[in-house]
């Protein structure tokens, strides 16, 4: 699945074209590397690393959704990670 539709189905951000402008500032890492295309494909037990304003979220994704459903749906998705969950 792509990274762009990948953010806009799990609501983490409002439009698919927003998800396209976050990954072009290239802030966005998978697996710990940066990612700069939207294409980017994205698979079960890959970890994203995403800037929001207040923090950083750290998210281990756990299925791919089908669609953009409700938010339930969505968070049940991929889990957030903290610190002790990381690799040093």
């Amino acid at each position: 699945m792509r990274l762009d539709r990948l953010l806009w189905f799990l609501r983490l951000t409002k439009t698919r074209s927003a998800a396209q402008r976050w990954i072009a500032e290239g802030h966005i890492r998978r697996n710990g590397e940066r990612v700069t295309r939207q294409d980017q494909a994205i698979a079960v037990g890959d970890v994203l690393t995403l800037p929001l304003p207040s923090r950083v979220l750290p998210i281990e994704i756990l299925a791919l959704p089908a669609r953009r459903g409700p938010a339930t749906e969505a968070r049940a998705c991929y889990r957030p990670l903290d610190a002790a969950d990381r690799a040093p």
